[in-house]
C-alpha cells in the first residue's frame, strides 16, 4: 500500500495525487515525510486541510500560535531534528502484567535525544521532522531496551505531536528560556 506523504508544503500525497478534497479516509493510512519536512511543514498541513486540525482539541491553539511566529529560523542551538517514535513498557512484575505502548515526540541535538518542553514553536518550527522507530523496555529498565521498525498512520501523526505539544503551555512567567 502506498502511504500519504506529508510535504513541505503542507500538502499531502497520495500515489501521484495531491489530495485536494477530504482527507479523513486517509487517517489511517500509513504517513510518511518528504525528507525536506520540518515541523512547520505539519503546521502547514493543518492550514491546508482544516478539518484535521478539529482531531485534537489543541491543535487550534497551536495553530493560532504558529501563524504569529516568524516565517523562518525558528529553530534552538545545536536542535538537529524532531522525532516521533514510539515506546512500548512491559509493567507488572512481579504482580500483574500490563504493556503501555506511548508515543513520543522528542527532539535531538548533538546526536542525542534532548528535551524540548522548554522550547517553544517559535524555537522549534525549523528543525527537520523524521518518524522514528520503536523502543521496546522491559519491566521500565533502559538496560532491557530493543530497537524495532515501525509505522505512523496519519492520525498517529497529528494527534502525536500535537498531545507532546501540549505540555509545552506553560505561561509566559514560567517560562525557562537557555
Amino acid at each position: 500500500m502506498n502511504p500519504v506523504v506529508l510535504h513541505p508544503d503542507g500538502s499531502l500525497f497520495y500515489g501521484q495525487r495531491r489530495l485536494d478534497g477530504d482527507p479523513l479516509p486517509f487517517l489511517g493510512f500509513q504517513v510518511a515525510l518528504d525528507p525536506k519536512c520540518c515541523l512547520r511543514s505539519y503546521f502547514r498541513m493543518l492550514e491546508r486541510y482544516p478539518v484535521l486540525a478539529q482531531l485534537n482539541p489543541f491543535s487550534p491553539h497551536y495553530v493560532s500560535n504558529f501563524q504569529e511566529c516568524p516565517a523562518g529560523g525558528c529553530r534552538f542551538e545545536d536542535g538537529a531534528r524532531l522525532e516521533l517514535s514510539r515506546r512500548v513498557e512491559m509493567t507488572g512484575f512481579p504482580g500483574a502484567p500490563g504493556m503501555n505502548i506511548f508515543i513520543c515526540f522528542e527532539g535531538f541535538s548533538g546526536g542525542e535525544r534532548c528535551d524540548i518542553r522548554p522550547f517553544w514553536l517559535d524555537r522549534l518550527l525549523d528543525l527537520p521532522l523524521a518518524l522514528g522507530g520503536l523502543k521496546h523496555r522491559v519491566f521500565g529498565d533502559t538496560i532491557d531496551e530493543f530497537d524495532f521498525d515501525t509505522a505512523f498512520n496519519l492520525f498517529e501523526l497529528i494527534d502525536g505531536i500535537c498531545w507532546q505539544l501540549s505540555f509545552h503551555n506553560l505561561p509566559e512567567t514560567c517560562r525557562v528560556e537557555f
